[in-house]
């Protein structure tokens, strides 16, 4: 049961909260909120946003997976560093993680001539956007698979090891279909953060309608041209960001 003394600083965190999206929803104009919802600039930045962050969570799955099997089983003087670079995104502010890609991928960039020597050019593309919505959401992969490994002890991976299994067969068999929860739910936060990312996407992909403008750009451009749309608009990522963590904490009260 929740102490007395907690119920007034719960309320207040929790009105923190509610209070600024139903002033949100209190200027939108419901009347013309499906033809600003579905304008050629709002439909274009969400159906973009979508897309990117289907294919970011994606990779966050495919590469989160083995690093955060990698960091739970580092043993190296350094992992503890080596934990902290990789989940560095997490409190990063967004611009400045925008900055690194675009002096690591940019044409300018560590890596950005050997890239374009190769005829590939990544900066202010929507690939830039893909990669910059994986840049911010990979440690909720890596952080929900070493929660999961944290979880177990490892016994039966030892006694697949004893039967002769190899150590691919004891993940693949064995691990990997014991990290499927995990798996569910960093999945789906990945596409959430990557759905809202911004200034990262901004810094590095610039704002190319139908390109690189994503719907939080749109909105923020919006806002001063056309704010009954930035507000539509707004609602609806509001709507999806409830309904996937909604979806996923269901999942893992069930689970």
């Amino acid at each position: 049961m929740l102490p007395r003394r907690l119920v007034p600083l719960a309320a207040i965190g929790a009105l923190l909260v509610l209070i600024p999206l139903i002033a949100l929803a209190s200027r939108v104009d419901w009347a013309s909120f499906w033809p600003l919802v579905t304008s050629e600039a709002s439909l274009a930045s969400l159906l973009l946003s979508l897309r990117t962050a289907t294919i970011a969570a994606a990779l966050c799955l495919l590469l989160g997976v083995p690093l955060g099997v990698a960091l739970h089983r580092a043993r190296f003087r350094g992992a503890s560093f080596a934990r902290a670079v990789v989940l560095a995104p997490l409190v990063l502010p967004p611009v400045v993680g925008g900055l690194a890609l675009l002096y690591a991928f940019g044409r300018r960039g560590l890596l950005g001539g050997t890239l374009e020597a190769f005829g590939v050019e990544i900066a202010f593309t929507t690939a830039a956007v893909v990669m910059a919505q994986t840049f911010v959401a990979l440690p909720f992969m890596v952080l929900a698979v070493e929660s999961a490994l944290s979880s177990r002890t490892g016994r039966h991976e030892a006694i697949a090891a004893t039967l002769g299994a190899r150590p691919w067969t004891v993940f693949r068999r064995v691990t990997l279909p014991a990290l499927g929860p995990a798996l569910a739910t960093g999945t789906v936060l990945a596409f959430a953060r990557a759905v809202g990312e911004f200034g990262a996407t901004l810094t590095f992909a610039g704002s190319l309608q139908g390109v690189t403008r994503t719907a939080p750009l749109e909105i923020y451009l919006a806002r001063e041209a056309d704010p009954g749309a930035a507000v539509a608009l707004g609602v609806v990522l509001v709507v999806v960001a409830i309904v996937v963590v909604g979806a996923t904490f269901r999942r893992a009260a069930a689970g």
